[in-house]
């Protein structure tokens, strides 16, 4: 029975039972802040589970695909290694949200394991919950499943729920007992049934869990009874495939087989049984869904995570000798696999490919650098020794390898890393990095008062008291005229650097007291402090203060921040839902905003990125600001940023057709913008571009100014700016044809040159003729044609031209075929060169070369007749 046949029966078999066929959700958790990858069936179902959401059916299937390459579910480090071990995997689950419960769930699995799949049912065993006598009896007296053959599991594993049988999502929340279905692979394989000495064996294997969720546990640990019971099952596609195709490994299944072919054929490896290719074949199928997911292989985060695995994967090319790209051509053999399960795979071929290609480019230039350097420090260790943290560093600092990557190789060499080593050098790292930094810190000072209440939404002015006043991050309780200070107050209209937008400036008064504000930063989460330098009369804590903003520079501000949101909508609509905000910096001059995308902006969708935002802005759409959870939020189509951490209420921001999360300040209406406008895009990062651009009066000043440039432009070349562009390809095309011109007078004077210069020749033994010649002002380009034409005139010669020009020595020998046998021109250039400080080389009827000690030159060219003499008569 084939992987697709499987699969598909699955959801069949369910949709029968009255489930709805639900599609896999994307690897990257929608509302998870836990998660760094979705990692199990449930995961796009765990809101329902909660009672936080709800669907429209009660009974659902799936087949989820994974990713366990990142955070708390990892295992990375054991693909290769191991038979069941992946970072991709496809979960098929069954579901009840209080619909049916155990007798149900256990009824199904059976069905379809002995009747549709066919097992035999004497080869499955059963483990229930040790306290869940309710499942044991289904099993035993319904399901007829022999007593020998289910196994009762405690809770005494020190909290390692699913595996000992009792499930829950996290410390509180849902949970319940759950019943595991193994497959005995027979006695000819090593291992015990769960819950003997031998269980880590391979001889039975898990292959289903159903869980139970019937109690919800509260923060005291009370086991509270759920009102609608439910059940989660997960069942992994490679592990039943195994199974069902009679083979004892997950990489031995038609599916896998097909892709370790492909890894071979690119490899060029020969032997279908390396541990290599089942690393290569596993990990294109977790870079090719990431990437069709929206992940772009960066430095952090789930980028991070893809990069060290595409780089893994290339590690493993290269220790089959493969170190030209190769990996991303694997995708075509993932689409024919999976293609027609996952059409999303189909429609991003291409995508998928350059990002891979691209990667992969960035590795190979530094791969065999770095291997190279691996080895080195290997050579000089023993097998149980330690590879030093520096060296560890070293290569992940430098040569970009994942710290993973290199524990991989050494482990195979039977050598230990030195972690805390590498965690000591990377601290060191950061500490530099924070003593050359320039950014200001705002966090450290010891407040203890009460929050700030943030007042700027409705108002740019408003009364606050003074809370703490902090002197070179010492609290003092006064401050008079000329005092650098930062000020805390319980109430401003100020509005603290947050969310890539900068913090505001303006002035606090009181009596004669005048604070100039230049920046306004966080000193705790919702504590404000205000930077600046008091002006005149004095301060102190408790004073109330009277606190205005400056108008101006809010605006300038708010008008590139709401901009920014309409870019960010129009970015994804142009380029692609890939598109993910990477960092961005919103101030009174302009925006600049960081995206995860892997090629350039091209003119064309620029324009259309500017067309689409100056709509929005000519709609005057209003900008609307409503409170509600973050999951009502994000189902309401609102984007949040994965970096971001969001309380339980979420501000959401509606600015034309963007719907965002957002806490900062914006415009009234989108016709407060004005005008946008693109200034500059470029590359920052690996699969990071960069776009700045201005709005409102800056982007009429950037236009004026442009249009200026543009007008002095034409002037100069006496025309009119709608002609310029015809005007500038004329110039070139006459440019063009001068230079021409030149090149043939050039060639004119080096045969005039040439001519001259052959009735300078001395003679050699058997009517072989020697020039030596230094060309005082030549063009160095044009030697070696002056070289070739003397040697079509001197018929049998050796020829060695130079000149000098700005400090630079050029030489160009040539020798005539009959000649080289004894006289090489890469020979006598390189003799002459050497003596001038430089260095020279080529064929052995020409070669060129240079120097820089001219000098030097007379002499070395003295030596030129000797030296092809006594090479003729040797």
């Amino acid at each position: 029975m084939k992987t697709t046949e499987i699969r598909q029966k699955f959801l069949s078999f369910f949709e029968s039972k009255g489930h709805t066929v639900v599609p896999s959700s994307s690897l990257i958790p929608a509302n998870d802040p836990t998660l760094l990858f979705t990692n199990a069936g449930m995961v796009q179902f765990k809101d329902v589970f909660t009672g936080k959401d709800s669907r429209s059916y009660q009974r659902a299937v799936s087949s989820q695909r994974c990713v366990r390459a990142g955070g708390k579910h990892n295992d990375l480090e054991n693909v290769g290694y191991t038979a069941r071990h992946h970072t991709f995997f496809e979960m098929l689950g069954n579901f009840s949200f209080g619909d049916y419960f155990k007798r149900e769930a256990i009824a199904y699995s059976w069905e379809l394991l002995t009747e549709v799949y066919g097992l035999p049912a004497e080869k499955l065993w059963i483990t229930v919950y040790q306290e869940d006598d309710e499942a044991y009896d289904i099993w035993l007296n319904e399901v007829k499943v022999p007593a020998e053959r289910i196994i009762r599991i405690g809770d005494n594993k020190g909290g390692r729920y699913a595996s000992d049988n009792f499930w829950q999502m996290a410390d509180t929340g849902p949970c319940g007992p759950c019943s595991e279905i193994f497959y005995d692979h027979g006695p000819q394989i090593w291992g015990g049934p769960p819950g003997s000495p031998e269980e880590d064996g391979d001889r039975y294997i898990e292959i289903w869990n159903l869980v139970f969720m019937q109690f919800e546990r509260d923060a005291l640990g009370n086991m509270l009874p759920l009102p609608k019971p439910c059940v989660d099952t997960g069942m992994g596609l490679e592990r039943i495939a195994a199974v069902l195709q009679h083979v004892h490994s997950n990489y031995e299944i038609d599916l896998f087989q097909a892709l370790i072919s492909a890894a071979a054929r690119e490899t060029r490896t020969a032997d279908l049984s390396n541990n290599s290719l089942k690393v290569i074949a596993d990990h294109i199928r977790a870079c090719g869904f990431l990437v069709v997911d929206g992940v772009i292989p960066s430095n952090e985060g789930r980028g991070y995570v893809l990069r060290r695995i595409v780089r893994r994967a290339l590690r493993h090319g290269h220790k089959l000798g493969q170190t030209k790209p190769f990996f991303h051509r694997l995708v075509k053999d993932l689409v024919e696999q999976m293609g027609d399960a996952y059409p999303e795979l189909v429609a991003n071929q291409a995508r998928v490919e350059q990002v891979l290609r691209q990667e992969e480019e960035r590795f190979s230039e530094t791969l065999e650098n770095g291997m190279k350097i691996l080895e080195s420090a290997l050579a000089g260790l023993s097998e149980g020794s330690q590879l030093d943290g520096q060296t560890l560093f070293t290569l992940y600092d430098t040569y970009g390898f994942p710290v993973d990557l290199t524990a991989d190789i050494c482990r195979e060499r039977n050598v230990e890393v030195d972690l805390a080593g590498f965690d000591v050098a990377m601290s060191r790292q950061r500490e530099q990095a924070r003593a050359a930094g320039k950014f200001k810190a705002a966090g450290g000072l010891s407040y203890q008062g009460v929050d700030t209440r943030f007042e700027g939404y409705e108002q740019l002015q408003g009364q606050g008291n003074i809370t703490a006043i902090y002197v070179d991050g010492t609290s003092v309780d006064r401050i008079d005229a000329g005092a650098e200070a930062i000020i805390v107050l319980d109430a401003t209209p100020f509005y603290a650097e947050s969310g890539g937008q900068v913090g505001d400036a303006g002035v606090l008064e009181s009596g004669d007291a005048r604070f100039e504000v230049s920046d306004t930063q966080k000193v705790q989460a919702n504590v404000f402090g205000h930077h600046g330098t008091l002006a005149s009369g004095s301060l102190q804590v408790g004073q109330t203060i009277q606190a205005s903003v400056d108008a101006e520079r809010r605006a300038r501000t708010i008008r590139n921040h709401s901009a920014t949101h309409l870019m960010h909508k129009a970015l994804r609509q142009v380029l692609g839902g890939h598109v993910q905000q990477r960092g961005s910096l919103v101030d009174a001059d302009k925006t600049r905003f960081d995206f995860a995308h892997d090629a350039p902006v091209t003119a064309a969708q620029i324009k259309e990125i500017e067309r689409i935002v100056n709509d929005e802005i000519l709609q005057n759409h209003p900008v609307q600001v409503n409170h509600m959870s973050y999951d009502e939020a994000v189902a309401g189509g609102a984007v949040a940023l994965f970096d971001e951490k969001y309380g339980d209420v979420v501000r959401v921001l509606d600015i034309g057709s963007s719907r965002e999360l957002c806490g900062g300040t914006h415009v009234a209406r989108t016709g407060d913008i004005g005008l946008f406008k693109i200034v500059s895009e470029g590359g920052v990062a690996a699969g990071v571009r960069r776009i700045e651009a201005v709005t409102g009066v800056n982007a009429l000043n950037w236009v004026q100014e442009t249009q200026a440039t543009l007008n002095h432009a034409a002037s100069l070349l006496k025309t009119q700016p709608a002609d310029l562009a015809d005007r500038i390809q004329q110039l070139q095309s006459q440019l063009k044809s001068l230079e021409r011109d030149l090149d043939q007078a050039k060639s004119k004077l080096a045969t005039s040159a040439g001519n001259d210069l052959a009735g300078q020749a001395v003679a050699l033994p058997g009517d072989s003729r020697l020039l030596v010649a230094n060309i005082d002002g030549a063009d160095p380009k044009a030697l070696r044609g002056m070289a070739d034409q003397l040697k079509d005139k001197l018929k049998s010669a050796v020829v060695l031209l130079a000149t000098e020009a700005e400090g630079k020595i050029s030489l160009v020998a040539g020798v005539t075929s009959d000649l080289t046998g004894k006289v090489k021109a890469g020979e006598l250039v390189g003799m002459v060169a050497g003596q001038v400080g430089g260095k020279g080389g080529g064929r052995p009827d020409m070669a060129m070369g240079g120097g820089s000690d001219a000098a030097a030159l007379p002499g070395a060219i003295a030596q030129v007749h000797d030296w092809v003499l006594a090479r003729l008569q040797g």
